[in-house]
């Protein structure tokens, strides 16, 4: 059992292995010929990696800009960090986040089947992330490790990430232009609160795509050049603040500290353009495999894909994000600092990611205005909500890491209050989570059949 386990495991949190099985899948199923398979098969899978290749690097890159940002602050406490924090708990809660992981894949497909919510959450690493904080917090609140755990933890898991790219979608159809994939991401619950502040205080015919650039100036426009420079500024300025022996002693081996920033912001750049590749890749391949199981599994289906997914389509909204959310993020820190309470210092990485989308999906109904405003309360949310979902997730709230983003936080909060309110509140509030889920499935569906009725009588 528990090599089994492990291979559904290695499977399952490896995106390259998952995805291009699904592409290998959806080819076969549309009949196609067996070089046709293999190759879509490999790129999808080498698509994948180039992504997840890129991510790497942005993230690495990031990792000084952190430590020179706490050196330059001398400040400590607590730093959202999903993989942190899951490595932590792994130890102990291993064996039940595989299995109630697999039972959340599970109703997750079934619910794109038979509702009308037809979207397969493909991003391995998330999908472990949100099994490992249901089985804290259903632990926690003392359900056991038993069936029980399980079948009630694949439940809520594969509920929540069947919801939440259908939260999103009505930005994504902005965002890309098309309808034919899904945000798979852990911030969407942000991302959706993003595009509605967006769409309510911004401006849509100002977009952040098109700043008024000097024609002296045009070379700006590639964001690779844009990119490259304006991190440059970033983390020189950030390297004097640290001070030069700090990075010379802890970074960068002894090299000059100028020399370093400039490799590092140029690393950032050389990641997002390995993203973008990466991007490519996938849509050229995994959309039209996918058509295969959307037509005879799940009719209609929509793959969720990781957050670099829509990076593309909005490169000044990406940088634009990323800035607005960390600034608020640190602002708040010293807000948190001044109130005495834990300190939840800025995580790069997460403030990355999550702002930039963020920014992506304000600009997306709100402009450039929309972008600002759109990170800026995402990045208060990360920043704070860590606050309220420490008391919930047992002895982990000791750690000196924490769950990121909002899809963590926010159901998280929830779940664990009821847990607190006893066994039964946390078993009716899973499964009332579903029924509402489903019984809004119907009547959606029952709008959109009378108002097709309507338009036919007309």
């Amino acid at each position: 059992m528990k090599s089994v386990l492990n291979l559904f495991v290695s499977i399952a949190t490896q995106p390259a292995i998952l995805v291009a099985l699904i592409a290998m899948t959806g080819l076969i199923l549309q009949k196609k010929k067996l070089t046709e398979v293999v190759q879509g098969t490999i790129k999808t899978f080498a698509g994948f990696l180039v992504l997840i290749g890129g991510a790497g690097i942005l993230s690495n890159s990031l990792a000084p800009f952190a430590s020179m940002f706490q050196s330059a602050l001398h400040v400590q406490g607590v730093v959202p960090s999903n993989e942190a924090v899951v490595a932590i708990a792994l130890v102990k809660y291993g064996s039940l986040t595989a299995l109630i992981m697999l039972v959340g894949m599970i109703v997750n497909i079934l619910l794109a089947r038979f509702t009308r919510f037809k979207y397969i959450f493909l991003t391995g690493q998330a999908m472990l992330y949100v099994s490992c904080l249901t089985a804290v917090i259903l632990v926690s609140a003392n359900l056991g490790n038993g069936w029980q755990t399980i079948i009630l933890g694949g439940i809520f898991e594969g509920t929540l990430l069947t919801v939440t790219p259908a939260l999103c979608q009505p930005f994504m159809r902005k965002i890309t232009g098309g309808d034919s994939v899904a945000m798979g991401h852990t911030g969407n619950i942000g991302y959706a609160t993003a595009g509605l502040v967006g769409k309510w205080f911004g401006n849509k015919k100002k977009s952040t795509e098109d700043l008024n650039i000097p024609k002296g100036l045009s070379f700006l426009r590639d964001s690779t050049v844009s990119i490259t420079l304006l991190m440059s500024i970033v983390y020189i300025a950030l390297a004097i603040v640290a001070g030069p022996s700090f990075v010379q002693t802890k970074l960068s081996d002894g090299n000059n500290y100028i020399i370093y920033s400039l490799v590092q912001a140029g690393t950032f750049a050389a990641g997002f353009v390995v993203v973008l590749q990466g991007v490519r890749m996938i849509l050229a391949e995994i959309v039209p495999a996918f058509q295969g199981i959307a037509k005879s599994l799940v009719p209609n289906s929509k793959p969720a894909l990781d957050v670099p997914i829509i990076f593309p389509y909005a490169p000044n909204a990406v940088l634009i994000g990323f800035f607005v959310s960390f600034i608020v993020g640190t602002l708040s820190m010293f807000i948190m600092i001044g109130m005495k309470t834990t300190v939840i210092i800025p995580g790069v990485v997460g403030h990355f990611f999550c702002g930039a989308a963020a920014a992506i999906y304000g600009n997306s109904e709100g402009g450039r205005r929309g972008a600002i405003l759109g990170s800026a309360v995402n990045g208060l949310l990360i920043s704070w909500l860590p606050l309220l979902i420490l008391p919930v997730l047992g002895g982990l709230k000791l750690a000196a890491s924490t769950f990121a983003d909002t899809d963590y936080l926010v159901p998280g909060i929830l779940l664990g209050n009821l847990g607190g309110l006893g066994t039964t509140a946390i078993v009716v509030g899973i499964l009332g989570f579903l029924i509402i889920v489903v019984i809004v499935s119907f009547m959606l569906n029952r709008r959109d059949k009378t108002r097709a009725d309507i338009t036919n009588q007309n």
